[in-house]
């Protein structure tokens, strides 16, 4: 609605919606290309890979489009908005950055080469007892002298896609005689590694979810993935890009679940018209409407603060305005949507409670939402 897009950004934005519409089409064939519960299709992924999308923010000396976060958003929002079962791309290019911004020369090259070519990657953070207090991990990498190896034991949790990931970016605690932010380091780590163990967590939202078992995983010297000890600052240097995938994502959920409520009311009858000229559901549609095209406005200028800042500064309130924002809009646009659509909402035949499953945990994930008000209100000193 707005003109927020170059006319080459609004073309790549028809490209994205033409292929999702060619490869995915309904709700039927999105569940039968993620099948058993999945959330990820390897196949349209390796499509959008040899289209160079997943390269999408890459460095060309990679293989990738060196393309700015602008772009990125376009592609995560018109992805999910056109129901493409690509559940891994998130936690990859969020784990990618990581790689990009910490990692060493050979570090970069296979991570970053290996998303750009369709592969997937996975970061591992909480832990049973360090959830929104990610510092409190326990999870230990012990040096072992004799053999110039860490050696790692512990457990994490809620890890997104190691099912199916190809390499695991592993935060652990390497020391622990200082304050508990120090100490922390990050280790590249690969996903079929002997000692790992990797047990699925059932979740409402299907096959999404991990706990990673860690007996002695020996891991060289040089699987240290920046600063011995510097994790917990690489971590926050993250943030930027973490908070607003996730708000491009849940921005691109939004928007189809009110696309297909809008198609529904104007064909559902009741009392003899259509369901949406009821003034309670139109004035519902309108309010949702605006609501979609202020966080749309929202992601897209914070995109936008980003490509033209430093590479290395940090936007903690801009991050975590609009993750909070998007995923609060996801969770209420797809529940108002259900219950427009009354049982025909809950009804798996037409895909609104898959919405509805993919929006109730987003304002979990990546931060809690009650986290990112914290942090919010600390940036204006209180």
């Amino acid at each position: 609605m707005f003109d927020i897009l170059t006319e080459e950004q609004r073309d790549f934005a028809k490209s994205i919606d033409d292929f999702c519409a060619r490869e995915v089409g309904s709700v039927e064939k999105r569940a039968e290309l993620a099948s058993e519960g999945g959330t990820h299709s390897p196949e349209v992924y390796a499509k959008m890979a040899d289209l160079g999308w997943l390269g999408l923010t890459i460095p060309e000396q990679y293989g990738g489009s060196d393309a700015g976060a602008v772009e990125l958003c376009v592609l995560l929002e018109h992805s999910l908005k056109g129901l493409a079962p690509i559940g891994g791309i998130g936690p990859t290019l969020i784990t990618a950055a990581a790689y990009q911004k910490f990692g060493s020369e050979e570090q970069r090259k296979r991570a970053l080469e290996l998303t750009v070519g369709g592969g997937t990657l996975s970061i591992s953070m909480s832990e049973p007892g360090a959830g929104s207090d990610v510092a409190a991990l326990r999870c230990k990498a012990e040096y072992d002298d004799d053999d110039n190896t860490w050696v790692i034991n512990g457990q994490k949790t809620w890890c997104s896609n190691a099912h199916f990931a190809d390499r695991i970016l592993l935060v652990a605690r390497t020391d622990s005689s200082g304050k508990k932010h120090e100490g922390i380091t990050m280790f590249d780590v690969p996903a079929d590694i002997e000692g790992l163990q990797i047990t699925g967590i059932d979740t409402m939202g299907g096959k999404e979810v991990n706990d990673l078992y860690f007996t002695d995983v020996r891991l060289p010297a040089d699987a240290v993935v920046g600063e011995v000890g510097g994790g917990w600052q690489q971590l926050m240097t993250g943030l930027n890009t973490e908070r607003l995938i996730l708000a491009a994502m849940q921005l691109g959920v939004a928007q189809r679940a009110f696309d297909d409520c809008l198609a529904f009311i104007k064909e559902r009858e009741q009392f003899g018209r259509p369901v949406g000229s009821f003034q309670v559901i139109r004035h519902r549609m309108a309010d949702l409407a605006t609501e979609i095209e202020a966080t749309r406005l929202l992601v897209y200028a914070v995109a936008k603060k980003i490509d033209d800042s430093d590479p290395n500064a940090l936007f903690p309130r801009e991050a975590s305005m609009v993750k909070l924002k998007a995923t609060e809009l996801s969770k209420r646009v797809t529940l108002e949507c259900m219950q427009s659509m009354g049982g025909y909402g809950y009804a798996t035949e037409y895909g609104m409670e898959r919405l509805v499953r993919q929006a109730v945990v987003s304002p979990i994930y990546g931060g809690t939402n009650e986290v990112q008000r914290d942090i919010i209100g600390k940036t204006y000193g209180l």
